[in-house]
Formats: C-alpha cells, structure tokens, sequence
C-alpha cells in the first residue's frame, strides 16, 4: 500500500515546511483533522510524539505518531502502528516557480496476521484515503494563501 500526493503552494518553503510540523495547530488548517494531543515538550525532531484524531470514512480515528526522521526546512517522516501494519508518511517542501511544492507520501506494510488481513479489507478505501491526504494538503494551502 502506497501513493504519493502533491500540491503547489504560493508562499516560501520555510513557512509552508513550518505550518507543516506545527502539529498541534493542524486542526485549524485541515478540515480533516479534530485534534491532537502533543505527547512530547519542545521543538519538532527525531522523537517527537503526538495523538492525532480524525474523521475517516465517517468515523473517528486516533493514531499515534512519532517523528522518525528530521531534515528541518526540508522534509520529515511520521511512523506509526496500528492493527498489525507499520505505517510511514514522508513530508518534502521544496521550492517551486516563486512558492512551495509540498509532497505526501504514505505507505503501509502489513506485519501480523491481522495486519494483512486488514490490508486487504482496507484496499478498496484506499483510493479515498489518497483523497483525504490530497484534501489535508490542499486544505493546507487554503490555509497559508488566505493569510497573506
């Protein structure tokens, strides 16, 4: 399981890759996102832990997620487990014709038995959620383009 989405946003990398790692003020840019609960003190890097809660296919999910990795001002990795899979999901912000393109990647690998018995129950929705992520970037973008 995997898919990449991607969005062009008309303001700096440095302030998109910010609104981006600024986890616990989500949920006031993306719509799809209720809340999250900061599990970590401090600045944004590797170890950084966070519960975040969403609406998915019509129900709350909360998910917890560590930062794996941490290239500030360029990119990150979100790791998280759940119902038997691994999951990862790769932020790059680079510059793009006088604004920004913020990249999603998201993957998933199942582990247990659970795990790919719910990967594949989960194969159908996964067009929709690469529709979820495309809406939170978009969302994203609204967000920084009408404050300025």
């Amino acid at each position: 399981m995997k898919f990449q989405v991607v969005e062009s946003i008309a303001r700096p990398p440095a302030e998109v890759f910010a609104a981006a790692t600024d986890f616990a003020g989500a949920p006031k840019r993306i719509s799809g996102i209720l809340r999250v609960e900061m599990l970590t003190d401090g600045p944004v890097g590797v170890g950084t832990r966070f519960k975040e809660t969403r609406k998915m296919f019509g129900k709350e999910a909360t998910e917890e997620m560590t930062v794996v990795e941490f290239d500030p001002g360029r990119r990150y990795v979100l790791g998280a487990m759940s119902c038997g899979c691994r999951y990862r999901t790769e932020i790059r912000v680079e510059p793009a014709g006088g604004g920004s393109r913020i990249a999603m990647e998201f993957a998933g690998e199942p582990l247990t038995l659970l795990g790919k018995v719910m990967s594949f129950l989960m194969r159908p929705m996964f067009k929709s959620a690469a529709k979820l992520c495309a809406k939170d970037l978009a969302d994203l973008r609204t967000a920084l383009e009408a404050a300025h």
